[in-house]
C-alpha cells in the first residue's frame, strides 16, 4: 500500500510546460529575521539589494507567517509542513515523533540528495535509543533525511578548523569567537555591541558558510546531478556583534523606535503573561536607550553580511550556468521582538515576534506573463514543503502537510486555498511563567488567528487577548473585555477552531475498508 492514498492531481494543470529537468533546489533560511527588514519591503534602515534583486525575478510574499517559536517548534513546523498542534515538538528540545516525514526525506525519494549546512535544531524521537546516546542531550541534531556537512554548533567544525589554519586560538565555549575585538578604536563612545568582532567578515561564521555551499554545489554540479542545499544560516540571531565593516554601517540614532507603551506598565497591562516576559531593561523607560538602539544597528549589520554572502553565492551560480535552473526561496524560522513590547527575543502572540520574509525565485521559464512580484495573500511556514516538493516533481504531497503550495503565486494560476488569515502557536510550558500562573504544562499554550485587520489570541488557561489592526496595528490595545468587541472575537475563535479542526491528524482518516477494497477521499 502507498504512503498516501491515490487521488486526482488537478494542480498539475501547467506542469507539463515546465522544464523536464529536475531544478536545483536552494533552501535558505536566516534565523530571527523581521518580515519588514528588507529594503524592498520600505525598511528605512535594511539593506538588502541581493534579496530585493532575488525578488525581482519571483515573487515576494509580504504577508508570510512562521508557525510556532522559538527555533525548535518552527523548524519543526517548517521542514515538516505541520502544524505544532500535530507534530507536538513544541520546546527546543521536545522530541519529534520519528513516524512523520520531512522535507529531505521526500525529496530522497525523487531522487535527490538533501544537504545541510548549518542547522535544524531536531530533537530525536528518544524511543529505540540507548540512554547514554549523546543525541538526547541536545535539541541541535540534523533532521532525517539531510546530509549535514557542518551544523556550525560545536568547537570542532569546518568553521573552527578553518579559523585555526588561519592562526586563531578557537575558545571552548566557542561562542567567545563572537566576542568584541578589545581595544577597538571608538568602542569607549558607543553601546557594547558596536564594537566588531574578533574576526574579520571573511572568517564570520556567515562567510565561511557561503563558502562551504560554493564547494558543495560545485561538486553536485561534477556529478551530474541537481542539488539541494538547505542553506541555515544563524545570523541576524544573537550574539549581536559584526566584524567590521558591518559593525558601524547603521547609526544607533536612526534606529526607529520600538512599538511598545509609553512605560513598562503600559505593555504589561495588555496581559498577565507579560508580566513574565516584558522587561524592565527593555522598555521606553530603561536607562541605557542607546544600548538598544546598538542592538537593533548591529541586527542590521548582521542582515547586510548575510545579503552581501547571499549576493556572492548568487553570482557564482550564474557565472557557473546553474543561476537558470534553481529554485531560491528565502526566509526564516521566526522574527524577532527587538524591544517591542518591552521584549526581546521571539515568543508570545506579536507580529515581531512571527512576520517573516519570504521570496522565491523560480528556475527560468516557470513564471508565467502577468504573474505580480508582490503577493499579500496571507502565506504561512507550513507551506514551503508542499510548494518545494511540487516544484521537484512530486504528484502529491504526504498527507501530513497542514499547508499548500505556492507554486500557483509563481505560475499564474489560482491558488488552491487563499487563506483569510494566518496561524500560529507559542507553548510555554518550559517557561517558568507557567508555574507563577498557577498552569498546568497543557495549559500553557496559546493559538493566533490573524486576519488582515484583527487578530484573536486564545489561551488554554488564560483570559483571551484581541487586537482591532484596523486602529491599533502596533497591538498595543487588548480589548478583549470590550463588549463591542465580542462579535468579531467569536468569528475569529470559530475560524480558528475550524482551521484546527480540519488539520487534526488524517493520516488514516482520508480511508476506508470496503467489501471491494480499501476506498478514498479526494483531498
Amino acid at each position: 500500500m502507498s504512503r498516501n492514498p491515490p487521488r486526482p492531481t488537478p494542480e498539475t494543470t501547467h506542469r507539463s510546460e515546465r522544464p523536464v529537468r529536475r531544478p536545483n533546489v536552494l533552501f535558505i533560511t536566516a534565523d530571527q529575521w523581521r518580515g519588514e527588514c528588507l529594503s524592498a519591503a520600505g525598511h528605512p534602515m535594511a539593506d538588502t539589494p541581493n534579496i530585493d534583486a532575488l525578488a525581482t525575478e519571483g515573487v515576494r510574499f509580504t504577508r508570510h507567517y512562521s508557525n510556532a517559536a522559538p527555533c525548535g517548534p518552527s523548524r519543526a513546523s517548517l521542514l515538516t509542513g505541520m502544524y505544532a498542534l500535530n507534530h507536538r515538538s513544541v520546546a527546543n528540545g521536545t522530541p519529534l515523533d520519528s513516524r512523520f516525514t520531512n522535507l529531505a526525506l521526500e525529496a530522497r525519494r525523487l531522487g535527490y540528495r538533501p544537504w545541510v549546512l548549518g542547522y535544524t535544531d531536531t530533537s530525536v524521537d528518544p524511543r529505540g535509543l540507548a540512554p547514554d546516546d549523546p543525541r538526547l542531550r541536545t535539541y541541535e541534531t540534523v533532521m532525517d533525511g539531510f546530509e549535514a556537512i557542518d551544523r556550525f554548533t560545536e568547537v570542532d567544525t569546518l568553521w573552527t578548523r578553518r579559523l585555526e589554519a588561519e592562526g586563531f586560538e578557537v575558545p571552548d565555549p566557542f561562542w567567545e569567537l563572537f566576542r568584541a575585538r578589545p581595544g577597538y578604536p571608538g568602542a569607549e563612545d558607543h553601546a557594547d555591541t558596536w564594537a566588531p568582532t574578533v574576526l574579520p567578515a571573511e572568517l564570520s561564521q556567515t562567510s565561511v558558510l557561503t563558502d562551504l555551499a560554493v564547494d558543495l554545489i560545485e561538486a553536485e554540479d561534477r556529478s551530474g546531478r541537481p542539488f539541494f542545499l538547505h542553506l541555515s544560516y544563524l545570523a541576524p540571531h544573537p550574539p549581536w556583534r559584526a566584524p567590521e565593516g558591518y559593525h558601524d554601517l547603521f547609526d544607533a540614532a536612526d534606529v526607529p523606535l520600538p512599538t511598545r507603551g509609553n512605560t513598562l506598565a503600559d505593555d504589561l497591562a495588555l496581559h498577565p503573561v507579560m508580566e513574565h516576559f516584558a522587561r524592565p531593561r527593555f522598555s521606553a523607560e530603561a536607562d541605557d536607550q542607546a544600548w538598544q538602539r546598538q542592538c537593533a544597528a548591529t541586527y542590521y549589520g548582521l542582515m547586510k553580511l548575510v545579503d552581501d554572502n547571499l549576493g556572492r553565492l548568487f553570482d557564482h551560480l550564474r557565472r557557473n550556468g546553474m543561476w537558470e535552473d534553481t529554485l531560491v526561496v528565502f526566509t526564516s524560522d521566526h522574527g524577532e521582538q527587538m524591544f517591542d513590547h518591552s521584549m526581546l527575543g521571539k515568543s508570545l502572540w506579536f507580529e515581531s515576534s512571527y512576520k517573516i520574509p519570504l521570496v522565491i525565485r523560480p528556475p527560468r521559464g516557470w513564471a508565467r506573463p502577468g504573474v505580480a512580484g508582490v503577493v499579500a495573500d496571507f502565506t504561512e511556514n507550513v507551506d514551503l514543503m508542499p510548494t518545494i516538493l511540487e516544484a521537484c516533481g512530486a504528484e502529491d504531497v504526504p498527507l501530513q502537510c497542514d499547508g499548500v503550495s505556492l507554486l500557483p503565486y509563481l505560475e499564474g494560476r489560482a491558488p488552491r486555498v487563499r487563506r483569510s488569515g494566518a496561524h500560529w502557536e507559542f507553548d510555554f510550558r518550559w517557561h517558568p511563567a507557567r508555574r507563577k500562573l498557577g498552569l498546568g504544562p497543557d495549559e500553557a499554550v496559546l493559538g493566533v488567528f490573524r486576519t488582515a485587520d484583527a487578530k484573536f489570541v486564545h489561551f488554554a488557561g488564560l483570559p483571551p487577548v484581541f487586537h482591532d489592526l484596523a486602529d491599533d496595528p502596533g497591538e498595543l490595545v487588548n480589548r478583549a473585555a470590550d463588549s463591542g468587541a465580542a462579535g468579531t472575537m467569536l468569528d475569529l475563535a470559530g475560524e480558528m477552531l475550524s482551521l484546527r479542526m480540519s488539520r487534526a491528524e488524517r493520516t488514516l482518516s482520508h480511508m476506508r475498508y470496503t467489501p471491494g477494497g480499501p476506498e478514498y477521499i479526494d483531498r
